[in-house]
Parts: C-alpha cells; sequence; structure tokens
C-alpha cells in the first residue's frame, strides 16, 4: 500500500516537474564543462488549451552562441551587445496545444565554473505571457546549466 501511494504521488507531480521550458545539452544534461562549445536543445511544450506563438531566450552572460539549426515555420531574430554577441534571442511561430518545440543552438560555454541561469519568456496566442526565470521558482523556475 505504501509503494503505491509513493507512485501515485510520484507520478501526479512528475508532469509538474517535467511540464516547462527547459535548456539542455544535445545528450540531454544540465551540465557541460568549461569553455567547451556544446550543443543546447530549448525544449518548449505548450502548456494551455491555446498555441504558443513566441519564445524569448534570454542568453546566460559568458555564454557565446555560435549557430542556430534552422526551425520550420518560425522566424528567428537576435539582440547583440556592443560586442557583437547574442544577448537574447526570439522565435515567432506556432506550438499548438499538447505539441512542444526543440530550438537547437551551438554556444560555447563560459571560461569558468559557475551555474548557467536560462531565462525562457513563453507567448500565447490570447498574449499571456509565461516567465520561465525563477520569478517563482516553484511555478516557473528557470532551467539551469552546471558549468564545471
Amino acid at each position: 500500500m505504501f509503494k503505491f501511494l509513493i507512485l501515485t504521488v510520484a507520478l501526479a507531480i512528475l508532469p509538474c516537474a517535467a511540464a516547462h521550458a527547459t535548456v539542455k545539452t544535445e545528450a540531454g544534461l544540465s551540465e557541460s564543462k568549461v569553455g567547451v562549445s556544446e550543443s543546447y536543445h530549448l525544449n518548449v511544450p505548450t502548456e494551455k488549451e491555446i498555441s504558443t506563438t513566441e519564445v524569448r531566450l534570454v542568453v546566460p552572460a559568458g555564454v557565446t552562441v555560435t549557430r542556430f539549426q534552422t526551425m520550420p515555420g518560425f522566424t528567428r531574430t537576435m539582440t547583440k551587445n556592443a560586442a557583437g554577441l547574442v544577448t537574447e534571442v526570439v522565435w515567432k511561430g506556432r506550438i499548438a496545444p499538447m505539441e512542444f518545440a526543440r530550438f537547437l543552438f551551438s554556444a560555447r560555454n563560459p571560461a569558468e565554473a559557475g551555474t548557467l541561469k536560462w531565462k525562457v519568456y513563453q507567448k500565447y496566442s490570447d498574449g499571456s505571457v509565461v516567465a520561465w526565470d525563477d520569478s517563482d521558482p516553484e511555478k516557473s523556475p528557470a532551467s539551469t546549466t552546471a558549468v564545471k
């Protein structure tokens, strides 16, 4: 009985824990190495009964984005700082309810160890925005990557 209760609780909270925008390495990891070039994917599920229409990624300081994989059906714009480094990426398109999109990009990790915090803002067709940026860590956690 106790095992059944634990399994039931675990299965009930799993969708909440897994259902948000995340950035992982191409291998699906939440850690990487100092100074290496890495392929990352931003995974964005639509969690409402309406479509996601825009995804904005704030690139953590020290990360140098070098390339993007094309994403059919989406347009991509970037904001760069004075040094020409990408600081923000916006993809506009449509992710229907019960679907997800995976945005792939390559980047060079910072030269020093630390934790990268990937802030993602998901806009829906009704204009509402869900901030995956730790503004409420329990409800809208930012994805992190440990750089060692």
